[in-house]
Protein backbone atom coordinates (compact mmCIF):
# COMPACT_ATOMS: atom_id res chain seq x y z
CA UNK A 1 0.00 0.00 0.00
CA UNK A 2 3.15 2.61 0.59
CA UNK A 3 4.48 1.92 -2.65
CA UNK A 4 0.94 2.21 -4.01
CA UNK A 5 0.46 5.43 -2.52
CA UNK A 6 3.77 6.59 -3.11
CA UNK A 7 3.78 5.99 -6.81
CA UNK A 8 0.00 8.02 -7.04
CA UNK A 9 1.53 11.00 -5.36
CA UNK A 10 4.44 11.20 -7.65
CA UNK A 11 2.37 11.19 -10.57
CA UNK A 12 -0.26 13.56 -9.45
CA UNK A 13 -0.27 16.47 -12.23
CA UNK A 14 1.96 13.67 -14.65
CA UNK A 15 5.04 12.76 -14.36
CA UNK A 16 7.11 10.34 -16.52
CA UNK A 17 8.08 6.95 -15.60
CA UNK A 18 11.95 7.36 -14.69
CA UNK A 19 10.44 10.43 -12.40
CA UNK A 20 8.47 8.07 -10.46
CA UNK A 21 11.67 4.99 -10.81
CA UNK A 22 13.33 7.05 -9.32
CA UNK A 23 11.58 9.10 -6.57
CA UNK A 24 10.11 5.78 -5.31
CA UNK A 25 13.61 3.71 -5.20
CA UNK A 26 11.96 0.71 -7.51
CA UNK A 27 13.42 -1.17 -10.33
CA UNK A 28 12.43 -0.85 -13.96
CA UNK A 29 10.61 -4.16 -13.20
CA UNK A 30 8.75 -3.54 -10.01
CA UNK A 31 7.97 0.08 -11.39
CA UNK A 32 6.74 -2.19 -14.70
CA UNK A 33 4.24 -4.23 -12.15
CA UNK A 34 2.87 -1.56 -10.13
CA UNK A 35 1.62 0.60 -13.17
CA UNK A 36 0.38 -2.46 -15.07
CA UNK A 37 -1.70 -2.99 -11.68
CA UNK A 38 -2.68 0.77 -11.00
CA UNK A 39 -3.56 1.57 -14.62
CA UNK A 40 -5.60 -1.91 -14.60
CA UNK A 41 -7.58 -0.90 -11.62
CA UNK A 42 -7.77 2.74 -12.87
CA UNK A 43 -5.77 4.59 -10.28
CA UNK A 44 -3.52 6.05 -12.88
CA UNK A 45 -3.54 6.67 -16.46
CA UNK A 46 -1.09 7.39 -19.09
CA UNK A 47 -1.38 10.75 -21.24
CA UNK A 48 1.30 12.09 -24.39
CA UNK A 49 2.57 15.51 -23.85
CA UNK A 50 4.50 17.69 -26.55
CA UNK A 51 8.00 18.13 -26.32
CA UNK A 52 9.30 20.08 -28.66
CA UNK A 53 9.24 17.83 -32.10
CA UNK A 54 8.59 14.70 -29.71
CA UNK A 55 5.45 13.65 -27.78
CA UNK A 56 6.60 11.39 -24.14
CA UNK A 57 4.36 9.36 -22.36
CA UNK A 58 3.54 10.95 -18.75
CA UNK A 59 1.32 9.35 -16.26
CA UNK A 60 -1.35 11.11 -14.02
CA UNK A 61 -3.20 10.11 -11.22
CA UNK A 62 -7.05 9.70 -11.92
CA UNK A 63 -9.56 11.05 -9.48
CA UNK A 64 -9.98 7.12 -8.34
CA UNK A 65 -6.13 7.39 -7.46
CA UNK A 66 -7.03 10.42 -6.10
CA UNK A 67 -9.71 9.06 -3.83
CA UNK A 68 -7.12 6.19 -3.17
CA UNK A 69 -4.50 9.10 -1.84
CA UNK A 70 -7.16 10.83 0.17
CA UNK A 71 -8.42 7.07 1.93
CA UNK A 72 -4.97 6.50 2.72
CA UNK A 73 -4.12 9.74 4.50
CA UNK A 74 -7.21 9.40 6.45
CA UNK A 75 -6.33 5.59 7.83
CA UNK A 76 -2.34 6.38 8.06
CA UNK A 77 -4.01 9.78 10.21
CA UNK A 78 -5.95 6.80 12.55
CA UNK A 79 -3.14 4.66 12.90
CA UNK A 80 -0.74 7.07 13.99
CA UNK A 81 -3.33 8.90 16.71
Amino acid sequence: MDIVASILKEAVGGTRKTRIMYKCNLSFKQLQVYMDLLIERGLLKTALEKEGSNDREVFETTAKGDAFLHAYRNLNALLSA
